[in-house]
């Protein structure tokens, strides 16, 4: 197995270098897993993302690794036992960026706006079966009078129910698919769009336009279209593909504000609507609040949080927290895009979360274009996907993902009877703690959130300086090594959310030492991160 590093700079690799057997255009968590899958199977891939890694959709979600409880009211049966299927496997496959999570359902039968009881034991029950489980906790009913999780909420709330679903750091789960594929041989290239596809009778001869750099030619016997809410408007405008599968766009707003309660649980709060929202413990110091769905109608990669949306969220919350969240208590919002399969359905809420796959092999060259899907099954779509590709490029059908473990999962260096991801992701901390007692307690323990076992090739650098609090110049060094960080915004924002925590002079340290570093790009365009941590200016 091949085990080559991302580039150190820049500059792409020469035009002759470019031939491959697929390529991938979109950077989100299907495209990098979809790479990632047929590079483990020996063909030659190569990525490309227009923007960074998850800078758009894939770093937007509300960070749930989930079956979708609420998608049983949809008779969505098939989607969630998928989705189930897939959580333990994903928590086991990088325990440093996911992990178990209980989530509390509040319940009042006096208001007539929550589902009736028997409705939410008979979901919880085929929630616990419609899958193998084998060590996260059955749900339960709880006395919410008598449990911590019931000390912020209204006195009302004083039963409840229990159950279990798992966390993610959606944009990291992007960045460890793309590294996976990188060391099984891949070439990944951000900032750099596919402006256009031409299918010939042996394969596609793809123009690629890097930023501030001239264009390069690539020729792949087969392209995946993994770009997410552009997957429409890129075979129309880029691949000359006149038809299309119609798309939902929806948008997903959520908020941060200062952390609500002391406890690790999380909360599913029903709506007069008959929408949910979540209250997740968030980043240690935060509580963060979502999702909305509406309709976005404007560009797809400016999406925004609005003040009806502000609203909504400060309300559903404050239905039930006793402490009334207000729009003065959020200090981060972020809004993203989800292409969803246009079903018919009329509530934005009721779209189906499943994905599609379309496989056209006409001529010779191989079009696959992903519609829909969601974090939670992103294995299972980038597993079928190349089971639909590989006949097509002569592969024999292989699957190993399944149990394969993402950069940082392995933790036996310091951990050698691993049997459970979340007490071995604690072992793993207190056997670093006795290895490097030098290291600082907060950074050493975001360092292993972060990074896993990846974490002694950060310590095999001299640390350097401390450019902002816990953060050195190693660190940086190495996410733009290893990790395709091209700016501040992708450190801060993406690959860690350390821009919450800093002072605005803190940020502007970091994008000094970026630009001093050489690494700044020669274009940058505003994203919505930057413009969420201009939000932040005026915080201490």
């Amino acid at each position: 197995m091949r085990h080559p590093r991302p580039s150190p700079d820049l500059n792409p690799p020469a035009a002759a270098d470019l031939s491959c057997d697929v390529l991938v255009v979109g950077g989100g968590i299907n495209g990098a897993g979809i790479a990632r899958d047929l590079a483990g199977r020996g063909l030659k891939v190569l990525l490309c993302e227009k923007d960074d890694l998850a800078q758009h959709t894939s770093s937007s979600s509300t960070k749930l690794i989930h079956g979708g409880l609420r998608y049983l009211e949809y008779y969505e049966f098939g989607l969630v036992r998928k989705a189930l299927g897939e959580r333990e496997r994903l928590l086991r496959s990088a325990p440093h960026i996911m992990w178990p999570l209980r989530f509390v359902m509040p319940h009042d039968p006096k208001a007539n706006f929550l589902r009736p009881v028997w409705m939410i034991r008979a979901g919880l029950f085929l929630y616990d079966h419609l899958a193998r489980r084998q060590w996260l906790p059955a749900s339960r009913t709880l006395r919410l009078d008598r449990h911590p999780a019931g000390r912020p909420l209204k006195p009302m709330f004083s039963h409840g129910f229990e159950y279990s679903d798992g966390w993610v750091d959606d944009a990291r789960l992007v960045v460890l698919n793309a590294i996976d594929a990188s060391r099984h041989g891949a070439t990944v290239l951000t900032c750099c769009a596919c402006v256009q596809a031409v299918r010939g009778h042996q394969g596609w001869q793809a123009t690629l336009q890097p930023a501030g750099a001239a264009a390069l030619q690539v020729q792949a016997r087969a392209l995946v279209n993994a770009t997410g809410p552009w997957a429409a408007q890129f075979l129309h405008q880029h691949a000359g593909q006149p038809r299309a599968k119609a798309l939902r766009l929806i948008k997903g707003s959520h908020i941060v504000v200062p952390r609500l309660f002391e406890h690790e649980h999380a909360y599913i709060f029903q709506n007069p609507d008959k929408r949910i929202i979540f209250a997740i413990p968030y980043e240690g110091e935060f509580t963060l609040i979502g999702t909305t769905d509406i309709e976005h109608h404007g560009a797809i990669g400016q999406a925004h949080i609005d003040a009806d949306e502000r609203r909504y969220l400060c309300e559903q919350a404050s239905r039930y927290f006793a402490k009334p969240v207000t729009d003065a208590d959020v200090i981060w919002t972020y809004a993203g895009v989800r292409p969803l399969l246009d079903d018919a359905a009329g509530d934005a809420a009721a779209v189906t979360r499943d994905y599609l796959l379309e496989l056209d092999s006409q001529g010779g060259a191989a079009l696959l274009s992903v519609w829909g899907g969601k974090i939670t099954t992103f294995r299972k779509l980038a597993e079928e996907a190349a089971d639909l590709l590989s006949p097509a490029l002569g592969q024999r059908i292989t699957h190993w993902t399944a149990d394969a473990l993402l950069p940082g999962g392995d933790l036996s260096r310091l951990v050698p009877n691993a049997t459970r991801p979340d007490h071995d992701i604690q072992a793993f901390d207190a056997a670093l703690a006795l290895a490097q007692p030098a290291l600082p307690v907060a950074m050493r323990k975001r360092w292993v959130r972060s990074y896993g076992s990846q974490v002694f090739e950060i310590l095999a650098r001299p640390l350097g300086a401390e450019v902002a609090p816990g953060l050195f110049e190693a660190e940086l060094r190495h996410l733009h090594d290893q990790e395709w960080a091209r700016s501040a915004d992708d450190v801060l924002w993406r690959r860690s959310k350390l821009g919450l925590h800093y002072s605005a002079a803190d940020r502007q340290r970091v994008e000094h030492w970026w630009q001093q570093a050489g690494y700044a790009m020669s274009e940058t365009p505003e994203t919505p991160e930057s413009a969420a941590s201009a939000d932040l200016s005026t915080q201490p």
